[in-house]
């Protein structure tokens, strides 16, 4: 893990932000380089809800290295309230309770150990609602 790469990423896994597009209100996560035409105030810094519902999931059975002590876990597209789609783990739920449409919030859980470099990497994670 490089940890300059890892710092600079530290805002959109901890508070979740994105970006809106001043004009047409577009949300996208994460954000992104400018595209050619776009100037520095096409876009404005956005810190998202946390709060969405699952659009699709699927249970991940054989993982990425270093996601071995997590397998096997859900990971969904999440539909967050403002529009977006972004990709994230499941946790505090057994995979006979999701269900597509259901209301989940973004938490912040250890995502990996990188081991020998001793860095323990956070961000999001998604539950469901406690109704």
């Amino acid at each position: 893990m490089d940890i300059a790469r890892h710092w600079r990423g530290h805002p959109a896994r901890y508070r979740l932000q994105g970006e809106r597009n001043r004009a047409t209100g577009e949300v996208r996560v994460p954000m992104q380089p400018l595209a050619l035409g776009e100037t520095s105030d096409t876009w404005e810094t956005l810190t998202l809800s946390g709060r969405g519902e699952i659009y699709s999931f699927s249970m991940l059975r054989q993982v990425p290295e270093g996601y071995e002590p997590f397998a096997p876990y859900p990971i969904a597209l999440v539909r967050l309230a403002e529009g977006a789609l972004i990709t994230a783990q499941l946790t505090d739920c057994a995979e006979s309770d999701l269900e597509i449409g259901m209301p989940v919030e973004m938490v912040t859980r250890q995502l990996v150990d990188t081991g020998a470099d001793g860095v323990l990497v956070y961000g999001y994670k998604f539950r469901p609602v406690v109704q």
